[in-house]
């Protein structure tokens, strides 16, 4: 019990509000109590569970995450959506050209590609009030398999865990589900081919039972036909705006296919 507490001091009263680039305690991780059950850490202040953050769909790949303390982050950045106004953290994944950039704006302080130059990206930031971290997955390029060529990113923010799968090629094993953690927001490519075929999204969508699932990098793939198969305990709701808000407090009692503007 003394070490529980004791991360949950570190994690919210121990980080520094500048940038750091070191590995910190995951709210979003399990820890093992009796195997084979886990428990996941969610050490989240009372006053933090109200925090909102708001989510914009930008375009293909790309959301905004804004955090309660100003943070904006642009995912699968290749400087088409999202850029104005310049974002504060951009990630990327380097599957096709609309993923990433290699010439981003100087001015954004915080460029985490998805893969690295030698072996997979290792990414653990701490800007303000958000934590950003990596799980590399690997990615099909020219009928070659590059390890660690993708990265999952995870968003730790005001008690919420949000995910984004990027440009990911193949179903996940268990250890990459253990790295993953719990998410409470998910974006899932439903393309149907390009990056996993639907029947694999859709399982991986349905194990990681996220209370919002956010589609992403669709093209003529219906999405009654992606929210049927990951199954009936999924609601599916329409937005008629690009951008919604979200706190820990307001998370659906259901898990929900939240479908915005221009998705």
């Amino acid at each position: 019990m003394k070490l529980l507490l004791a991360a949950a001091l570190f994690i919210f009263v121990g980080l520094p509000a500048a940038a750091q680039d070191a590995p910190v305690p995951s709210q979003c991780l399990a820890i093992a109590k009796a195997v084979p059950n886990v428990v996941y850490a969610n050490f989240t202040p009372v006053q933090a569970e109200a925090e909102t953050i708001t989510i914009t769909y930008a375009g293909h790949s790309t959301y905004i995450i804004e955090t309660p303390g100003g943070v904006r982050i642009a995912t699968d950045f290749s400087g088409a959506y999202g850029a104005d106004p310049l974002p504060d953290i951009v990630t990327m994944n380097k599957a096709h050209g609309t993923h990433f950039t290699l010439n981003p704006d100087p001015r954004i302080a915080h460029v985490l590609p998805g893969w690295g130059e030698e072996g997979p990206a290792r990414h653990a930031l701490v800007v303000d009030d958000v934590y950003v971290r990596n799980v590399p997955t690997d990615i099909m390029r020219w009928g070659a398999t590059e390890e660690g060529g993708n990265s999952i990113f995870i968003f730790e923010v005001a008690g919420l865990c949000i995910g984004h799968l990027g440009h990911l090629h193949h179903a996940l094993a268990p250890e990459h589900y253990g790295a993953i953690g719990r998410l409470d927001v998910v974006m899932v490519p439903i393309d149907g081919g390009m990056t996993l075929s639907l029947g694999d999204v859709s399982e991986i969508t349905a194990r990681l039972q996220s209370s919002i699932v956010l589609p992403m990098h669709r093209f003529s793939t219906p999405i009654s036909t992606f929210a049927a198969m990951i199954g009936e305990t999924f609601e599916v709701e329409y937005r008629d705006s690009r951008s919604f808000d979200v706190s820990l407090r307001s998370l659906p009692r259901r898990p929900t296919v939240l479908i915005l503007e221009g998705v």
